[in-house]
């Protein structure tokens, strides 16, 4: 489980360390910061599982993301993430490159963002004897069957994290679960319910353990959780939500199936005909009732386009599904946030001339965190 998240210079979170707790509710006025702690989570486990910066590239690069505020002009441009787990801690020191990559003829040199230095230590506390890999630049060194700190054989490249190349499990077997663990988190941001949704359209049907971040497998997804997840629970909160309907399933002999909302009526209501809140709902039902639960589900806003009479009914689905694994909510609907609140750890942000910090948390208190040296 992920104990505790720490950022440094990324948008507004100029210094900040969240702790987490098995169900969090990260929550905050507009604009105080909410969606960049769901980012920066998101960007550190995209860096972790894939090992390349591609991801902050796509952000408009490292300038783009920096925090916008006063700094010390002393200290080197630098972007920090770091997270705990249960038995792991990492962070990674991104900054800017002494020598640009290349110039492009006519234009500006390009400055990708390089890794400074990368770390990999057991528990929280961070000392010479709990080091499991440290990174300085393009040398790597980790630590051997003999428990002695090696220079490692491989050489890593300055834009990428060295996990994307000696997450071993032989060779380096706590980085390759570190890697692996982020590979089993998912986000969920961006469900599509527009009217050119996939959700909307009728779908192959097969065994779908995990809808997809866009819910673009949606029918198989809920056939899923209808044929072998808990169907009981699922039709009672739409039968709760929805007046007494009941989600069905209408497929053919090809494997083709279509979504539909049986309301009583002389047909059912099919996913393409329903509201874009009655859609987001049963797509994040399915989501949170997998039969395959991730180490870590994290919901970015999940109220949009709810009506708040469904608040409580998704609360209920996201405590039913913390049982089973680790879940982030980052909302600002409060009735969701009062729904959550005798259940969850509760996080409010603020921000106060452009930067975050924790509602209630001075600079030093929080969960312990030390940042390795560049």
């Amino acid at each position: 489980m992920i104990r505790a998240l720490a950022v440094e210079n990324y948008r507004s979170l100029q210094d900040v360390t969240i702790e987490f707790g098995q169900l969090t509710v990260i929550t905050g006025s507009n604009g105080s910061g909410k969606s960049n702690v769901y980012r920066s989570l998101r960007l550190l486990s995209e860096i972790v599982r894939d090992g390349a910066l591609s991801s902050l590239m796509a952000e408009g690069g490292l300038h783009s993301v920096l925090y916008a505020g006063k700094r010390k002009t002393a200290l080197p441009i630098s972007l920090r993430l770091g997270i705990a787990t249960d038995d792991l801690s990492y962070a990674i020191d991104l900054g800017l490159p002494q020598i640009p990559a290349f110039t492009v003829p006519g234009g500006a040199p390009v400055m990708d963002p390089e890794v400074k230095s990368e770390t990999v230590w057991h528990g929280t506390v961070l000392r010479p004897a709990t080091t499991l890999a440290e990174r300085r630049s393009l040398a790597v060194r980790h630590r051997d069957e003999s428990g002695a700190m090696r220079l490692s054989d491989w050489r890593v490249r300055d834009s990428e994290s060295m996990l994307a190349t000696l997450a071993s499990p032989t060779e380096t077997p706590e980085l390759f679960e570190l890697r692996e663990a982020a590979r089993q988190w998912r986000f969920y941001d961006h469900l599509r319910t527009d009217a050119e949704a996939p959700a909307r359209r009728p779908g192959p049907v097969g065994f779908t353990p995990v809808l997809d971040a866009d819910g673009s497998n949606f029918t198989g997804a809920l056939a899923t959780v209808l044929g072998v997840g808990d169907e009981q629970l699922l039709q009672r909160v739409i039968g709760a939500a929805f007046d007494g309907a009941q989600v069905v399933i209408d497929g053919d002999a090809a494997g083709t199936a279509r979504v539909a909302l049986d309301q009583g009526l002389e047909r059912g209501v099919s996913a393409a005909e329903l509201s874009d809140g009655t859609l987001r709902f049963l797509l994040l039902a399915t989501a949170l009732l997998t039969p395959r639960p991730p180490k870590l589900l994290v919901l970015n806003e999940p109220e949009g386009s709810l009506h708040p009479s469904l608040l409580p009914g998704l609360a209920d689905l996201i405590v039913h599904a913390s049982a089973h694994t680790q879940i982030i909510v980052v909302t600002h609907a409060q009735p969701l946030v009062e729904a959550l609140a005798a259940t969850a750890h509760l996080v409010a942000l603020e921000k106060s001339g452009g930067k975050t910090s924790v509602s209630g948390q001075l600079r030093f208190e929080g969960p312990d965190w030390v940042w390795p040296k560049r």
